[in-house]
């Protein structure tokens, strides 16, 4: 079993064509400027969300919250009364069950999308979805990773895996632990390892206020060259929790920043 946050049948940003996007519940970093911080954790059951609930959606059974997506209206009162980076608003998928959900819309989709949180701390169960996904559907499986699991110990999953796309926060490791809470010596060496691979979609960095982006977007084109593409993601301060608006603030970088890291870019990937 597995625990799902959500499940996008169609998503045209996940990846190549229209593809299903699976967001997997639970992340081992800590992102500083996280849009969905509700991912972060698993929900602890401590009921606090039950009475904010306008609708009667929640309830708590046997100490647990229970959700009744049917009675939902996707306020996300819940997720706004939650202090511990999470939401009751999650599913356990066995992978059958989430076989047949991805094969009800096959004919209308190139491939799917894991995510998360971080989807590849349930490499194991995304090991023998893929499985079934590619022998019995015949679409891609991809991957977005935020680069923290060994993956040289996960032969059979890389193997299965079309493409990743591996977030790279910064390459500056205090950096790294400020922003995220840990090391990126695994990041740095999951990039490489499935480079060598041929097996990187695309790399992005998060653009954000107070951040030495120039420096990890000098350090990350170094590595990556020409093979594959590097995606930039603008910071904004929407659903970032406050601990990351002290650090990053309200405002978006400017133009003039984003060209420099592009400018950057094009100088070290040939």
């Amino acid at each position: 079993m597995a625990l799902v946050n959500k499940i996008i049948p169609f998503s045209c940003i996940d990846g190549p064509g229209n593809r299903t996007a699976i967001f997997f519940q639970g992340c081992n970093f800590k992102c500083s400027y996280c849009h969905n911080p509700e991912t972060i954790n698993k929900c602890i059951n401590c009921g606090k969300c039950v009475a904010v609930c306008p609708v009667n959606a929640l309830k708590v059974e046997d100490k647990k919250v229970i959700w009744d997506d049917k009675k939902c209206v996707a306020c996300d009162a819940c997720i706004r009364e939650c202090k511990h980076l999470s939401t009751p608003k999650t599913k356990d998928y066995s992978v059958d069950e989430l076989f047949e959900e991805i094969k009800q819309i096959a004919p209308f989709i190139e491939g799917i999308t894991v995510s998360g949180g971080e989807a590849t701390l349930n490499a194991d169960f995304i090991t023998d979805l893929f499985k079934r996904v590619k022998n019995e559907l015949n679409l891609t499986c991809f991957v977005d990773t935020n680069g923290s699991v060994d993956l040289t110990e996960y032969e059979e999953f890389v193997n299965l895996t079309d493409k990743f796309m591996i977030d790279v926060k910064s390459m500056d490791k205090e950096e790294h632990i400020k922003v995220t809470g840990l090391s990126n010596d695994s990041v740095i060496k999951n990039l490489k390892y499935l480079l060598d691979l041929d097996k990187v979609y695309e790399i992005r960095t998060v653009i954000a206020p107070n951040l030495d982006n120039e420096n990890t977007v000098r350090q990350a084109s170094k590595i990556i060259k020409d093979k594959c593409k590097y995606k930039f993601n603008i910071y904004r301060h929407y659903g970032v929790r406050k601990e990351g608006l002290e650090l990053h603030g309200s405002e978006s970088p400017s133009k003039e920043e984003i060209y420099r890291c592009y400018y950057i870019y094009e100088e070290n990937i040939l």
